[in-house]
Formats: C-alpha cells, sequence, structure tokens
C-alpha cells in the first residue's frame, strides 16, 4: 500500500498569514498529500480551515509577539515554551514530510517543533521585509519563499529565494453576475469595495461610513468591515455591509470596479490579478513596522492604484483620493494588465517536493 506524503501547513493571526496556504492545499491535496494544520486554537486561521475538507487541525498554545509594552509580554513567553512543547509532541507523533510556514506568531513553535523533530521546513514572506515571526524562524528553516524581489536586500541568506506572488485560484474564477445577484446591486452603477483586511480597519471604516451620502451618489458600495465591526446605525439602499465574505469573495470582487485597502501584500496582489485599482490607505508606522507602507509606495510607483497615508486621512482627502481613483480606473487597469504573472504556486510546489523525503 503506498503512503501519502505528508505536510503540517501553520500561520495564523490574520487571515493574511493562512491566504497562502489556502492556495496550496487543493493542489497538494490533488497530487495525493495527506494535509495537517497546527495553529492557535481560537485564532481566524482555525475558522478558516475548518471549513476546508480533509484537512486536521491541530490547536496549541501561543503568545503574540508584540513590539510594545504590555502586560501580556512577560505571560506570552511561557505561551510560546508551552507552545513549542505541544508542537514538538504533536510533530513527533505526525511525523510529516514537511512543515510550510506562512508566518504569524502561531508560526514559531510550529518551526522550533518541526527542527527538534529534524523535519524540513519552509516558510513564506509576502511583505517586502520580513515579518518578527519569520525573523525568529529562519535560521531553523531550510527555505524562505519571497514575493518581492526587493526582499533578498533585506534577507542575507542563502536560504531565501524569490518566487512571486502565490495567488489562489478561487479568487481568479468569480463572476459579476453571481455577484450582483449576491448583493442585489444594479449593473448600472459602479461598485466600490472596501476591505480592511481580516480584522477590520477602524479608520477606514470611519471614513466610510461618514461619507456614505456622498460616495453613494456614484457607487454602491460593499464593505467588509471586520467581525464586530458592523454598524447597524450606518443604513444606506446602496450600502452592504459585512463583517466577512468568504465563499462568495470572488464573485463580489468580479462585480467589483475600485477597491479601498490596507496594504497587506496577499491581498494588494489579488488585487493586482484581478485587474482592480485601489486606492492603498497602509497600516502607519505607529502601529506596525512599516511593511504595508513599503508595499503600498511599490504598488503607487508601478501605477497600480493611488496611495493616501493614514496620518493625512481627513474627509477631503478621502473623497479626493477615491474620485481621482475612479477617474483614472481605465489607465490604472492597463498598468495592471502589463503585470506578467509567474507561475509562483507551481515553483512553491516544485520546492516543497524537493525538501520532502
Amino acid at each position: 500500500m503506498t503512503q501519502h506524503k505528508r505536510i503540517l501547513f501553520t500561520g495564523g493571526g490574520s487571515a493574511g498569514h493562512v491566504t497562502v496556504n489556502l492556495a496550496l492545499i487543493p493542489k497538494l491535496q490533488a497530487q495525493g498529500w495527506d494535509i495537517q494544520y497546527m495553529g492557535s486554537k481560537q485564532g481566524i486561521e482555525s475558522q478558516l480551515i475548518h471549513n476546508l475538507p480533509n484537512v486536521k487541525y491541530h490547536g496549541i498554545s501561543t503568545g503574540k509577539l508584540r513590539r510594545y509594552m504590555a502586560l501580556e509580554n512577560f505571560k506570552d513567553p511561557f505561551r510560546v515554551i508551552q507552545g513549542v512543547y505541544e508542537a514538538y509532541r504533536l510533530i513527533r507523533n505526525m511525523r510529516p514530510d514537511i512543515v510550510f510556514s506562512k508566518g504569524g506568531f502561531v508560526s514559531v513553535p510550529v518551526v522550533l517543533g518541526a527542527w527538534l523533530n529534524k523535519v524540513p521546513v519552509i516558510i513564506h514572506e509576502s511583505d517586502m521585509t520580513p515579518g518578527l515571526a519569520n525573523k525568529i524562524a529562519l535560521p531553523f528553516a531550510n527555505k524562505i519563499c519571497l514575493t518581492f524581489p526587493e526582499t533578498l536586500d533585506h534577507i542575507q541568506s542563502t536560504k531565501a529565494i524569490h518566487v512571486g506572488a502565490v495567488i489562489r485560484d478561487e479568487i481568479l474564477q468569480g463572476n459579476a453576475e453571481r455577484g450582483r445577484t449576491r448583493v442585489l446591486f444594479d449593473k448600472k452603477l459602479p461598485v466600490l469595495l472596501i476591505m480592511g483586511g481580516s480584522l477590520g480597519a477602524r479608520k477606514i471604516n470611519e471614513a466610510v461610513r461618514k461619507n456614505i451620502h456622498e460616495l453613494t451618489k456614484t457607487f454602491q458600495i460593499v464593505h467588509i468591515c471586520g467581525k464586530g465591526h458592523v454598524d447597524a446605525a450606518a443604513e444606506h439602499p446602496r450600502y452592504l455591509q459585512f463583517e466577512y465574505i468568504q465563499e462568495d469573495l470572488a464573485d463580489v470582487l468580479a462585480m467589483t470596479d475600485i477597491v479601498i485597502t490596507r496594504a497587506g501584500s496577499n491581498s494588494i496582489f489579488e488585487f493586482l490579478a484581478l485587474g482592480k485599482p485601489m486606492l492603498l490607505i497602509p497600516l502607519p508606522r505607529a502601529s506596525s513596522r512599516g511593511d504595508q507602507i513599503l508595499n503600498a509606495e511599490s504598488f503607487k510607483r508601478a501605477g497600480y492604484g493611488e496611495l493616501l497615508m493614514e496620518e493625512d486621512l481627513t474627509d477631503d482627502s478621502f473623497l479626493t483620493k477615491v474620485m481621482t481613483l475612479y477617474d483614472r480606473r481605465e489607465e490604472i487597469a492597463g498598468n495592471m494588465r502589463a503585470y506578467k504573472r509567474n507561475e509562483a504556486v507551481n515553483r512553491v510546489l516544485e520546492l516543497i517536493g524537493q525538501f520532502s523525503k
């Protein structure tokens, strides 16, 4: 009897740390791999992975890696140590051929547990500069796959390899008519999609809701505002809000004309692949390491959208940028069509095959 190869995925804390895994899992299942996933017990990754068929999920203890002072910083190292112990034992029993890590704080105990079990590890970095979790994990990994070629300047290691943006197949297969049926929108009016990330974006949510009446003079709006951020008081016939859209997201994207978004790498590369002009409002340096700012500046230089820094966000600047983006949509869509998508998924799959036993 032929024994299936087994791969353990990890990554979480936000949807961006799961998206690449979601692109790879169906491809590996089609090749006959046994798929397992390890993440936090209550994180968004547990919700997203539980929707997948034939993927066993393992929840472990984990602590958040913070760049600021907080009381939890004194407790979390003990949670991480507990998580390493749990991951080590699970991996020892599971005996995967390889571990693939998308990053996020939950991935650190898994990478360490794999290293202790002498299991090969491939990690993936979507942003231009590596995140803290991937910086910690890199010494224990065999390879790190990069989305931006510029990241090679930030990671001086022979382990680093540029593969390009990993895009989910299903995101490219949306149907605009199905999307309009889903949200009951008029075919004649343009659609504005607001997507602030899986956890939402408070400043963007506030700007949209303060300007609903002005925006809906031109647009029908789909607002994906994050868990717990639906505002029942914000009502308009041309404005729909959702905490999260998963199954119908490809159809909603297919009917979308322009997007307002943060600048997480996975999302903006998917919008690029779909040819959706973007207003990029990156996380500010005060609440991040500045990776989204670098991503957004790169896309602005390439002509893929408009850029508005959060500290410059006012009602006037917001509305001006939205309308400028809409007026430039054909020019920007032309720039996007010139972008050549590489075979990132296949390159990662080949790498996984090389490192598995």
